[in-house]
């Protein structure tokens, strides 16, 4: 399940607070009212993530650098309805801003190539990508549907695999394992290529599943592993960070060009600081969770990926993903992850 849906542990907990209030403003309010501009960005990333934090930081700087005439009010944890609600809102116009996962809508099929198995190696390869060629592509097939991306992806996290029987440090480990995934199409199919017998289960479910062994074991971004507490009901994390994932931000194009250029400019600016901060932020929650997952007890192992790409090179999956995204979409992310 997405990070986005779920709360992160606590770090930021005092802000969060800061988040909650100041989302929870009417947009009719004192200083709202003297806006030329009022904007609403929605999200289902929960307050306290650095997502919401860090946003809310952006929209107080270009509400100063407007002199007041941009109020943008942000609105977390799917306050303005689920992602593919605003997604269709974002679209009709009727929401300003919002974030989202590549894989979770299907008008701009390209968007999730990012979330290839094991396409990037580290976030050196990440940036690279999704900030040069490869997020500019996609850029333009949004742009192509009507929306405008923002230059700069928020992070969502690699995901790595728990397990409560054995450690997972091969392929072979994850012969007829029971495997917790979302419904994604194509996190189903990455773990079925990898022999494994891929489980949708609805997150809020999944704990019980674990505990009970509905299921061996699942897969999820670091801090939601903690944050959830799946640690008290596994044994064993897989650093495989077999996908990536991250968030988009995107308005509807119709709308920004109404916003004359100079507010324009200043919200790039800002939503681009915003998102290289969060990207700091999840990095060291992430280093955070794995230090806490060590103390609890759990062992923590670092598999070579290779073999996991051989795996699913030999499976074919490459070749069926391929003939989805295209030629060329394909060709430019090999130029950032290396022939797969």
């Amino acid at each position: 399940m997405s990070i986005a849906r779920r709360r992160f542990a606590v770090t930021f907990a005092t802000a969060a607070a800061a988040v909650a209030l100041f989302s929870a403003l009417p947009i009719d309010g004192a200083f709202a009212q003297s806006a030329k501009y009022r904007l609403r960005y929605g999200t289902a990333f929960p307050a306290d993530h650095p997502a919401v934090l860090r946003i809310t930081e952006a929209a107080e700087a270009i509400k100063a650098e407007t002199n007041g005439q941009v109020d943008i009010q942000v609105f977390p944890n799917s306050q303005m309805g689920s992602e593919p609600e605003m997604f269709s809102q974002v679209r009709s116009g009727a929401l300003d801003f919002m974030s989202t996962s590549g894989v979770n809508q299907t008008v701009v099929p390209v968007a999730s190539i990012n979330a290839v198995a094991f396409a990037f190696a580290d976030y050196t390869q990440v940036w690279a990508a999704m900030d040069g060629d490869l997020g500019a592509h996609v850029r333009a097939a949004f742009d192509k549907a009507g929306l405008h991306a923002f230059e700069k992806m928020l992070d969502n996290g690699y995901r790595n695999i728990t397990t409560s029987g054995k450690p997972v440090n091969s392929p072979d480990d994850l012969k007829g394992l029971k495997i917790r995934v979302p419904g994604n199409p194509l996190w189903v199919s990455v773990f079925k290529d990898l022999g494994a017998a891929p489980t949708p289960i609805q997150f809020g479910e999944l704990y019980a599943s674990l505990q009970t062994r509905v299921v061996d074991g699942q897969e999820n971004p670091m801090a939601l592993i903690q944050s959830a507490k799946l640690y008290e009901v596994q044994k064993y994390i897989a650093l495989t960070g077999h996908i990536w994932d991250g968030h988009y931000i995107f308005m509807g194009n119709k709308k920004w060009t109404t916003l004359p250029a100079d507010v324009q400019a200043s919200i790039s600016k800002n939503f681009a600081a915003a998102a290289e901060k969060e990207r700091a932020d999840v990095a060291k929650l992430n280093e955070a969770a794995i230090g806490a997952m060590k103390t609890a007890g759990l062992t923590i192992t670092t598999p070579e990926k290779k073999p996991f790409r051989d795996a699913l090179k030999s499976a074919g999956f490459y070749e069926e993903v391929k003939a989805k995204y295209g030629d060329a979409v394909w060709t430019i992310l090999e130029k950032y992850s290396g022939p797969l």
